[in-house]
């Protein structure tokens, strides 16, 4: 599409997106217009697992039907022994972490919060480890888990502004709290068919998403406000990509390669002096590989809605760089796979549930 051709319709529907939100915020219910024909998610590699298929998008105002009361209670995490207690603690985390930003901020109300409230520019770093924290803290902290749910709470409630199209927002209002959550299923799904062994079964998508509803639920997210199933979440989920998201500056920002990145301090003191020597030729290359990751392991119906460009070239090179990640990582030890916390929750539950032997 011709460039002036795509501003005026990234115009327009900015326009069409502060429509809808007054109308919401003046509780008008007004009827969903008719969608055109969708464009579909353009097809994986052959050895990928193709993407859902395509699923009407979801009626206005809908609310969710009640939680399956076999559901663990709402302030506990996951039990352990699921797929996230094995995968959320391990250091291939870290590759999902920049797409998963790039999808939350792509929303206009997510991207205005931490355009205008958060430290990601003059603290990158340690933004990402307490972001990578509070992670592991919903799924191996056990009844940690609730309290640093209603921290976070706490932390968002003063977050209010105005975004790029005027409208006014609030971190806690439930379409932009719960995209920010939402947005983390597919991130996972997509970068697992690179960085692992193979994509997830059905049963293993299910039970994905049925733990990543089980997060939400500890991070205060109402079952009425988020898709309960995963036959819910797709349609959702492609409405986001078709009405919501957008290149935001928050996102343009994180795949930039000629941003102003500080170099890590959260380090010791001799690699932290080392790292600011080195930091003028060491961040080229860092902003290059960052800009890679997040464009690479961002689904591709996410790239498109968002404008972010993906080439054959590309794509070839990321499934060579999956093949190295797959390959290494699950030869290390432990204590190098997995991050401090996780570690220690893995070695606690094996030790709780190893069995007991006589005297």
């Amino acid at each position: 599409m011709p460039e002036d051709l795509r501003a005026v319709n990234r115009r327009g529907g900015g326009r069409r997106r502060e429509d809808r939100r007054r109308e919401d915020r003046r509780g008008v219910d007004r009827p969903r217009p008719p969608r055109e024909t969708e464009k579909p998610e353009p097809a994986p590699p052959a050895n990928l697992a193709p993407p859902p298929g395509n699923l009407a998008p979801p009626p206005a105002n809908l609310a969710f039907p009640p939680r399956n009361p076999a559901s663990p209670p709402r302030n506990l995490p996951p039990p352990p022994g699921g797929i996230l207690w094995d995968v959320t603690g391990e250091i291939r985390t870290l590759l999902t972490l920049p797409p998963a930003l790039a999808l939350q901020v792509a929303h206009p109300a997510v991207g205005a919060g931490v355009d205008e409230h958060s430290v990601f520019r003059t603290d990158p770093w340690g933004r990402g480890e307490r972001s990578l924290r509070s992670l592991q803290l919903w799924v191996y902290g056990g009844q940690a888990a609730a309290e640093e749910g209603r921290r976070l709470r706490r932390l968002h409630r003063t977050i209010r502004g105005t975004d790029a199209h005027g409208c006014p927002y609030h971190a806690l209002m439930p379409e932009a709290y719960v995209w920010v959550h939402a947005s983390g299923f597919p991130v996972m799904r997509h970068a697992r068919q690179y960085l692992d062994r193979r994509p997830y079964t059905d049963a293993e998508e299910r039970q994905l998403y049925a733990e990543w509803l089980q997060v939400g639920r500890v991070l205060g997210i109402r079952d009425r406000d988020m898709p309960q199933t995963i036959e819910e979440f797709w349609p959702y989920y492609r409405n986001m990509l078709a009405e919501e998201l957008e290149l935001t500056t928050v996102a343009r920002e994180i795949v930039a390669v000629d941003g102003l990145v500080p170099p890590p301090d959260h380090v010791p003191l001799p690699l932290r002096l080392a790292l600011r020597a080195l930091w003028p030729v060491l961040l080229p290359p860092f902003v290059r590989l960052r800009r890679f990751v997040t464009i690479g392991l961002m689904p591709p119906g996410a790239r498109e809605a968002i404008g972010l460009p993906w080439t054959p070239v590309q794509e070839r090179r990321l499934r060579r760089f999956g093949r190295v990640v797959r390959t290494v990582v699950p030869l290390l030890p432990e204590r190098l796979r997995y991050f401090p916390l996780a570690r220690r929750a893995r070695a606690a539950h094996r030790a709780a549930t190893a069995p007991r032997t006589g005297r």
